[in-house]
């Protein structure tokens, strides 16, 4: 009963998350990347120069995000959010009606960040000022817009390329985000303001205080945060910015590896609802050393894979990883390091994964023209997620020490 009461209660202010967060699918690579064979015909790119622009105009938009995300503490997603939906709109947009390849790093920065930055970014900071006892579950139901978006538009949209231009399918997101202006603004007709919200149940970080950004920045726990926070970013993106040439090596037809999509999707609203409902329970310190294991596993997975009971696997296990990836970290930064400047802070983290999601694409791309295969690279990956884990664990052991006594 308590969990319905919760939900009611805050009905409105859970669905602007979850409305935000389906949103940026538009500028996210799992929807992007689903174009990536008539984009790079279109304008006759080869891998590496197709990841070499998705790299240029992504880690653009990570640059803009240290500013940008920091408003979230200065402006109510009432205010942010619609603007942030017409930016959106705008970017796709652009990219149907687009002719000439060296304005595509212009465009790609536009989705890559009122999409994939400042829409989820506006989310998930509202989530963890919003709520402080139950930011996990809300966390949780929020971040469900991202498995939504990943379980129906990119299989949707490969169904309707059969039979629709490419380009008008882009005009089609740009009259979704529009859609969402009016029924983000209806939701959030009488939204807490951050200013009112936090005076009255925020919380505080390690010492019993809340850590601005630049003390953030000057606090070794974030540096050693940095690898675990770029790595699902960086190698998760490249996995599905890749996804047509990953079915090509493997002899799949690309329909049929989309099809696996929604089981990845339903594993991930379990572990991200799982993860959640953890979270109120245990704390971020105890479970975000050891969230990221599955990623090196699935990596493994789809490294040897020949047939599909492989591939099933590789997509459970990177799912699981992907699920606790949407409400751990975003409640890491807020339990750790208070509220009061958690945009800010955020942004920094934000710009992090954006900045990954940059390199993810550049730098496979890359070694796929010089010769070094998709399997080999992710063999490699399933190494770093393994190294990140031992990273964390040491950094967040020592830093919890210091954190005030759970709230409630």
């Amino acid at each position: 009963m308590r969990r319905l009461a919760f939900l009611f209660e805050n009905a409105p202010f859970l669905a602007a998350g979850v409305l935000l967060t389906f949103m940026s699918s538009f500028g996210q690579t799992f929807f992007i990347s689903v174009f990536a064979g008539e984009i790079r015909v279109a304008f006759d790119l080869s891998h590496g120069e197709w990841g070499g622009i998705y790299m240029i105009g992504t880690g653009a938009s990570a640059i803009v995000m240290v500013w940008a995300g920091g408003l979230t503490d200065r402006f109510r997603v009432r205010t942010l959010g619609p603007i942030v939906l017409v930016g959106l709109a705008t970017a796709a947009l652009a990219m149907a009606l687009n002719r000439v390849a060296w304005l595509l790093p212009v465009v790609i920065f536009s989705l890559r960040f009122f999409g994939q930055g400042m829409t989820s970014h506006i989310a998930v900071v509202a989530m963890a000022r919003w709520f402080v006892r139950a930011r996990g579950r809300a966390l949780s139901i929020a971040t469900l817009g991202f498995a939504l978006g990943e379980a129906l538009l990119p299989i949707l949209f490969v169904a309707l390329m059969t039979v629709v231009a490419w380009r008008n399918l882009w005009i089609a997101a740009a009259v979704i985000c529009l859609m969402g202006v009016p029924v983000l603004a209806w939701l959030l007709g009488k939204e807490r303001t951050p200013a009112a919200f936090a005076e009255t149940d925020s919380s505080t970080g390690m010492s019993g205080r809340h850590w601005t950004r630049g003390q953030a920045l000057g606090n070794p726990l974030f540096w050693l945060m940095f690898p675990a926070i770029l790595g699902p970013s960086a190698f998760n993106t490249a996995f599905f910015f890749h996804q047509v040439h990953f079915a090509e090596i493997k002899g799949w037809a690309h329909v049929d590896l989309v099809a696996m999509f929604p089981l990845y999707t339903l594993m991930a609203v379990v572990a991200m609802v799982s993860s959640g409902w953890l979270l109120d329970r245990l704390g971020t310190a105890r479970l975000m050393p050891f969230y990221q294991v599955p990623f090196a596993i699935g990596f493994l997975c789809f490294a040897f894979a020949t047939g599909p009971l492989m591939m099933f696997l590789g997509f459970v296990f990177l799912a699981l990883s992907t699920g606790a990836n949407a409400t751990l970290p975003n409640a890491f930064w807020a339990e750790f390091y208070g509220t009061a400047h958690i945009g800010a802070i955020k942004a920094m983290a934000a710009a992090a994964m954006v900045l990954g999601s940059a390199i993810g694409p550049g730098l496979t791309g890359v070694l796929i023209d010089l010769g070094f295969g998709l399997e080999r690279q992710y063999v490699a990956i399933a190494g770093y997620f393994l190294t990140t884990t031992a990273i964390m664990a040491f950094g967040i052991s020592r830093a919890a020490r210091s954190l005030p006594p759970a709230v409630g």
